[in-house]
């Protein structure tokens, strides 16, 4: 599935609602986690402090009863390329660092880390990581040849 731009100007949205009750300040809060739900037949985003305290929501209705299978992997996708394209408000809020955003299915389980705002840390996924394994062992196999 490819975001539509309505869907990235839902998406900024919320990121901009989470920067506005998270304003970065001299003292940041104490939490680790930004949770954010995707319930795959509402296309809400929910988004959640550490104590389960809701932040804000926001419909994306692109992903209103998506019935993909491999919808959470889209999603994942999406936001984390988003949340990497808005860095400068993402990596800058209220929250002692370093703090992530995760995004959990409706039970509560992580689906995925999309962004780690900590100055250091990168996380891959997609298109970055097709092959890496093959390309390691092509590089291994190559290494051991000298």
């Amino acid at each position: 599935m490819k975001a539509t731009e309505q869907t990235i100007q839902q998406i900024e949205r919320v990121l901009r609602k989470i920067a506005n009750k998270l304003p970065e300040v001299k003292e940041p809060t104490l939490m680790t986690d930004i949770h954010l739900r995707v319930p795959q037949d509402s296309g809400e985003i929910l988004v959640y402090d550490d104590d389960d305290n809701e932040i804000t929501r926001c419909v994306v209705e692109q992903w209103i009863e998506n019935k993909d299978e491999d919808f959470y992997d889209q999603v994942t996708e999406i936001l984390r390329k988003e949340l990497h394209r808005l860095e400068a408000t993402a990596a800058h809020l209220g929250i002692l660092r370093p703090y992530s955003f995760v995004l959990e299915d409706d039970d509560r389980e992580v689906i995925g880390e999309l962004f780690v705002a900590d100055g250091e840390t990168i996380i891959l996924g997609g298109e970055l990581m097709e092959n890496m394994e093959e390309d390691l062992d092509s590089f291994f196999d190559n290494l051991m040849k000298d």
